[in-house]
């Protein structure tokens, strides 16, 4: 027994001497980083997968079932790393055992080790927010533009307003065609005559020159 511990190594080896000595406060940071944690920008399966269990193996009471480890791995992957395992996995890794699970990826993990394959590079995602954000912002501005031009044709096109009789307050007709005031110059003359500003049949006696 005593020579045990020299024949462990790696994660097992941390989990002997660490499971004495983590607090309960500890504890419960660590689940809550297992509950949370993502694959970096520009890190590989194999090295996500290798973080994901040595911070289990920090705190192996953690009480977390292997069926929801193996959900917040696959939650945090990448959206790459995710489609590969769920097309090595025929769409329903989550169906399988965690066994089989922890098989499947600890197998596509070593083939990235092998042949180096790595996730977006930080850069290019950046680069990739970039160029959408821009497509939006160019999107909005087109519509903006279209908007504002409608509102100047609108304004230019010539706009009937509605026309009040100022004598009957109707809008059928415009003051000067009121039937009231056709009727009352019909009827009325010499009144329109004085409205006009002449005097029609009372005009005062005017002394011409030539008349003496």
């Amino acid at each position: 027994m005593k020579a045990f511990p020299f024949s462990l190594d790696g994660a097992t080896k941390d989990w002997l001497y660490l499971q004495p000595f983590v607090p309960a406060s500890r504890t419960a940071s660590i689940r809550k980083e297992i509950y949370g944690i993502r694959q970096h920008a520009g890190e590989t399966l194999h090295e996500y997968w290798e973080r994901f269990n040595k911070l289990c193996a920090t705190c192996p009471h953690h009480q977390i079932s292997k069926q929801l480890l193996i959900q917040y791995f696959y939650e945090g992957l990448s959206m790459t790393d995710r489609s590969m395992i769920d097309a090595a996995s025929g769409g329903a890794l989550m169906d399988k055992t965690p066994a089989a699970a922890r098989h499947l990826i600890s197998n596509m993990a070593s083939n990235t080790q092998q042949f180096g394959i790595r996730g977006p590079s930080q850069s290019r995602m950046v680069n990739e927010i970039g160029i959408a954000a821009n497509q939006r912002l160019e999107n909005q501005l087109t519509e903006f533009t279209s908007l504002v031009r409608q509102l100047v044709v609108g304004q230019h096109q010539p706009v009937m307003a509605a026309k009040i009789c100022g004598i009957c307050t109707l809008v059928e007709h415009p003051t000067d065609m009121c039937p009231t005031l056709q009727q009352t110059e019909s009827d009325q003359p010499e009144n329109v005559g004085a409205i006009n500003g002449f005097q029609y049949g009372k005009q005062p006696y005017q002394n011409w020159p030539f008349d003496n």
